[in-house]
């Protein structure tokens, strides 16, 4: 396989719902979409899910447009491939930007699984036919406003509910929530918020005696040895996300008994081939694991989709149906969650259309380059 063709737009969307955590709250999302043409007339789409601020991580989507224009493009473009991970291995000599990484990866296992005439969920090895999703919901400004988001997502048939916390909106939120839903898969993320100490721990504990399905990132992405110590005096599993960005990270979790749940996020492990290995590390370990998200528009929701059909998916994951982040998609048709369920899908490729047409409408630039011109 040869990509003879790249390009990729700058995409804004609006939120139809303001989305708080710890660092920032945001109403639109900035994504960047690679599109890559095969030799053989095959088209794959990938999606660079950069926040914009560097507070989830390092990564921003300045940053990951420079990336793409000055790295990534030349050394995928013209290159001669078989399987995505040889394509993945023109780039390894860059260290890191995992999120820039992934619209790539993405991008040419789309092209891969075409060309096999597959879905993408086969060509990754995926065997359900349809994923249990669960819903995160944002810090509100009120406890009221926090329940009548919960109601709403409940009503809407999502059995699992994620409540963004940080300090000052930690425990009361938590109390008051599985008061009024007593048998709701429930859990929180503090996306790191919080410092190794006996206030912390305490803050932990609490909200560890209210029956939660997991506690995820309480602590600093790098600090290990504070999500062990902490993991120790919790009955509540912790979830491991912005820690572990490599399958040598997941390896630490696992020896130090720092995490006994697993996020994984194509972005954050750069790619397909990454999160599926990470996967299979993970099951074989037994541990559980589920599919996170970064707001992805369709395209990288629709790769999420693919990610969460492999076997060892065993939470529900976050690839909630389009409608609750964007009124209108760049895909069609959009993912559609049904009483909280999700279709993986079965055409091949990602088994969805990409709106060109609405993607340029909202792209603020875009970078076309061919093997030609190359």
């Amino acid at each position: 396989m040869r990509i003879d063709r790249l390009r990729v737009f700058d995409v804004n969307l609006p939120l139809v719902h303001g989305f708080e955590t710890s660092s920032h709250r945001k109403t639109g999302l900035n994504h960047l979409l690679v599109e890559a043409t095969g030799a053989d007339g095959l088209v794959g789409w990938g999606e660079i899910a950069t926040p914009s601020d560097p507070f989830y991580g390092s990564e921003t989507t300045r940053a990951a447009w420079a990336i793409a224009e000055r790295y990534l493009v030349p050394v995928v473009l013209g290159a001669t491939w078989e399987a995505p991970e040889e394509l993945e291995a023109t780039w390894r000599r860059i260290r890191g930007h995992e999120f820039a990484k992934a619209g790539f990866s993405i991008a040419a296992w789309d092209l891969y699984a075409q060309a096999g005439d597959r879905s993408l969920a086969s060509a990754l090895g995926g065997t359900r036919t349809e994923v249990v999703a669960g819903v995160s919901l944002g810090i509100e400004p009120t406890l009221d406003e926090l329940l009548t988001q919960v109601a709403r997502q409940v009503d809407a048939g999502y059995g699992r509910v994620k409540l963004k916390i940080a300090p000052g909106w930690d425990v009361e939120p938590v109390r008051v929530v599985r008061a009024a839903y007593p048998d709701l898969d429930l859990h929180v993320d503090a996306n790191g918020a919080y410092p190794e100490s006996d206030e912390s721990t305490a803050v932990m504990r609490a909200i560890d005696a209210q029956r939660l399905t997991m506690i995820e990132q309480p602590f600093a992405p790098r600090d290990f040895v504070a999500h062990a110590r902490l993991q120790s005096v919790l009955d509540t599993p912790i979830c491991l996300d912005e820690s572990v960005v490599d399958v040598a990270d997941l390896h630490t979790m696992l020896a130090l008994d720092a995490g006994r749940v697993l996020n994984i996020k194509v972005s954050r492990m750069g790619g397909l081939t990454a999160a599926r290995r990470a996967h299979d590390i993970a099951r074989d370990a037994g541990v559980p694991v589920w599919c996170g998200g970064m707001h992805e528009f369709g395209v990288g929701r629709a790769a999420n989709v693919a990610l969460s059909s492999l076997p060892g998916f065993t939470l529900p994951s976050d690839v909630s149906g389009s409608d609750k982040y964007y009124a209108r998609d760049v895909i069609v048709p959009p993912v559609i969650a049904r009483d909280g369920v999700v279709q993986v899908p079965t055409g091949p490729g990602m088994g969805h259309h990409v709106d060109v047409d609405w993607v340029l409408r909202n792209s603020s630039r875009t970078l076309d380059t061919s093997a030609a011109a190359a």
